[in-house]
């Protein structure tokens, strides 16, 4: 089985002196995530907690903490140059951002995209959740939008369809350790890519689909071990018919059922491959299969080796 997210660091002002939580929080995010000046509102000081994992390539962060703020000013980001792109989601609380360009107000379930490089305030008034992904800059570029962020993005309030992808992205970030960092990781910049694709003007007519096959590989990769798993219960879930999940499937050069069977497969493979405990029967069953047989002659034509020969070749 893959690795799961590897958490980097985690840390908590709650056991710091009061009086020394500013510099304490400035100095960790300094060397974690990202330079900045932070400001606190209560009476209590700063208590804030922050985990930073890492997703494949990507770093994702989760924050929360009483009402403060955080500043990248230009002279910070001068001092501790950062070339990434962050998408934050906020999961509770209010916050404000001001730019050079003016000011967003977000909310929970809302996402902020912004360019590192450029100066930022987040105010947060009461406590707060968020998760933030990590993007370098050239991969954001390469994989989400062409031309970079061309100012701070927030998605959220406009439409059903960006709320549903949101809730999509905020599934993923809530489980970093739950799947294949490197599946999660295309899901993450698939969504965020959708996002931002659609807000630029960049959809196209192949890509109507896009954002519908993202979270319908989503839910099949969160339902893998459910041996009931169909393209009709996706189809269902999804409130589409069976017809027009084959479609947004086609888009992207497959069929929902037959995605369905090589994420299985490929699953237990990575089982079998890393040495995991248990028979290989228990390896079928977790994935889906109901029949060892069947499985085994499924594995073999997919990876040419009997899933025995596969377990005893890593070992």
């Amino acid at each position: 089985m893959p690795a799961p997210a590897h958490m980097i660091s985690h840390a908590t002002t709650e056991n710091v002196d009061p009086r020394e939580r500013i510099e304490f929080w400035e100095e960790y995010n300094r060397k974690a995530l990202v330079g900045l000046s932070c400001t606190s509102y209560s009476e209590r000081g700063l208590l804030a907690r922050q985990s930073n994992f890492r997703l494949a390539d990507l770093r994702l962060a989760e924050i929360s903490g009483n009402a403060h703020a955080i500043e990248r000013t230009p002279q910070v980001a001068k001092a501790a140059p950062k070339d990434s792109v962050f998408a934050t989601l906020l999961v509770k609380g209010e916050a404000v951002f001001l730019h050079e360009h003016g000011c967003l107000a977000a909310g929970a379930g809302d996402l902020v995209v912004y360019d590192t490089r450029r100066p930022y305030l987040f105010g947060f008034s009461s406590s707060m959740r968020q998760f933030l992904v990590d993007i370098p800059r050239d991969l954001f570029v390469q994989e989400c939008l062409a031309g970079g962020v061309p100012g701070p993005m927030l998605f959220g309030r406009g439409t059903a369809r960006e709320g549903g992808l949101l809730a999509a992205l905020r599934s993923v970030l809530e489980n970093p350790g739950a799947g294949d960092p490197a599946a999660s990781r295309d899901t993450v910049l698939g969504l965020i890519r959708t996002l931002a694709a659609e807000r630029s003007g960049g959809r196209s007519a192949p890509a109507a689909y896009q954002a519908q096959f993202i979270l319908a590989e989503n839910y099949i990769e969160r339902h893998l071990h459910d041996a009931c798993l169909t393209p009709a219960q996706v189809a269902g879930v999804m409130g589409v018919s069976v017809r027009h999940l084959g479609r947004i499937f086609e888009s992207a050069g497959t069929t929902p059922s037959r995605h369905i069977l090589e994420r299985r497969l490929q699953r237990a493979h990575d089982e079998l491959t890393a040495g995991t405990a248990g028979t290989i029967a228990d390896v079928a069953y977790r994935w889906g299969f109901s029949s060892q047989a069947h499985f085994a002659r499924l594995f073999r034509s997919r990876f040419g080796r009997t899933p025995t020969e596969a377990r005893a070749g890593a070992r």
